[in-house]
């Protein structure tokens, strides 16, 4: 992605993070400071947390080893990252957290899953609150079930899985990559910077 982006006339650095390990934080910071540096820029505009892994295990058998893998990851990283990456950010910047359809919708096998993103949710609200005075909003988009690796690439993949959610589905089709990238764009864009504290649900009307 950084190739083709450079490629394309845009400035572009990869920098590897693994959100579990919240005490590389600090160091990660540091990088994209030099990155900015290098760059001749004194702050970046938005930040979308976007890292994830999905657990499928049903409420009794959920280990704690699984739910504390999910609240590092999903919870715990994203609000620690923001708290190192703000002081980077350029006044009147956007965030965007990423949460999931399941926090509306209930599908056995996520509840572990479903209640990190809900508490995602909650916290952003709060970050728009709180990072007011920058006039950084922070918002949440939600999409549905999407054809891609994650979980295996179970919605992609499987036939049977795909066609279930097809069929509870609005727009009659599981989501595709393309769908969410344009939301994303759309919120990061010049004419959406009055949304904030929102849930922004990109599913194609899954269980309405």
């Amino acid at each position: 992605m950084e190739r083709e982006l450079t490629q394309m006339g845009r400035r572009a650095r990869a920098l590897p993070l693994d959100v579990s390990r919240i005490a590389t934080f600090d160091g990660f910071a540091t990088s994209v400071a030099g990155v900015l540096a290098e760059w001749k820029a004194e702050r970046f505009n938005f930040l979308v947390n976007n890292a994830g892994i999905g657990i499928h295990a049903p409420l009794m058998e959920t280990t704690e080893e699984q739910f504390d893998m999910l609240v590092n990851i999903h919870l715990k990283g994203t609000f620690f990252l923001t708290q190192k990456l703000v002081p980077h950010m350029a006044d009147g910047g956007r965030i965007l957290n990423i949460s999931t359809g399941l926090t509306r919708f209930c599908l056995p096998g996520y509840a572990a899953y479903a209640a990190m993103k809900g508490a995602v949710e909650v916290l952003t609200r709060y970050e728009a609150a709180e990072l007011a005075a920058r006039r950084i909003s922070v918002n949440t988009l939600a999409p549905g079930a999407i054809e891609t690796d994650f979980g295996g690439g179970a919605v992609r993949d499987n036939k049977d899985i795909n066609s279930y959610i097809a069929s509870v589905t609005a727009l009659g089709r599981a989501g595709r990559p393309d769908d969410i990238g344009g939301a994303v764009a759309a919120l990061l864009g010049p004419d959406t910077g009055w949304i904030n504290a929102q849930r922004i649900e990109a599913s194609g009307g899954m269980k309405l």
